[in-house]
């Protein structure tokens, strides 16, 4: 019965998790920027969701390994690939919420100090290049979430 009810919470916290990395990355920020008036606070505002997701993503992807760990103690073999799936995801992770975003942070801050946006700055072409890594670590992790989360409903049966 316990593996059970741990696999239950296991596809709860999946799904809610890759739902939610789908949801801000993919309805919310673009929604955002089309919205609102203003690019630069509209990319504020973006890079505080995108912080907050990081740190979620981090934390959310230990307690599944820590999960999938278990499944895989009690006899679901199954689970090994999921757990290579989820490193995948925790590096993503990391890489977002502790080197990309506090990078693009601090220019960001620079030219504010300025008063400039990051565009107008020195630091422009530097900004780019980091925006558009970031956004292939996260489409990376979001395609990772999306074979995670269709394989833990499979591992289900």
């Amino acid at each position: 019965m316990l593996p059970t009810y741990s696999q239950r919470i296991f596809n709860l916290l999946s799904g809610l998790w890759v739902g939610g990395l789908l949801t801000i990355g993919f309805l919310v920020v673009p929604t955002l920027f089309s919205s609102l008036g203003d690019r630069q606070v509209a990319g504020m505002v973006a890079a505080n969701l995108f912080k907050s997701t990081a740190y979620i993503s981090v934390l959310t992807s230990i307690v599944l390994m820590v999960l999938a760990n278990y499944f895989v103690r009690v006899g679901k073999p199954q689970y090994r690939i999921d757990r290579w799936i989820l490193l995948g995801m925790l590096a993503c992770a990391i890489a977002a919420a502790f080197i990309i975003i506090p990078w693009m942070n601090s220019l960001r801050d620079q030219a504010l100090y300025l008063g400039l946006s990051v565009r107008e700055s020195t630091h422009a072409v530097l900004f780019s290049r980091l925006h558009g890594i970031s956004s292939a670590i996260y489409m990376l992790q979001t395609l990772l979430g999306i074979v995670f989360v269709w394989r833990a409903t499979k591992n289900a049966d």
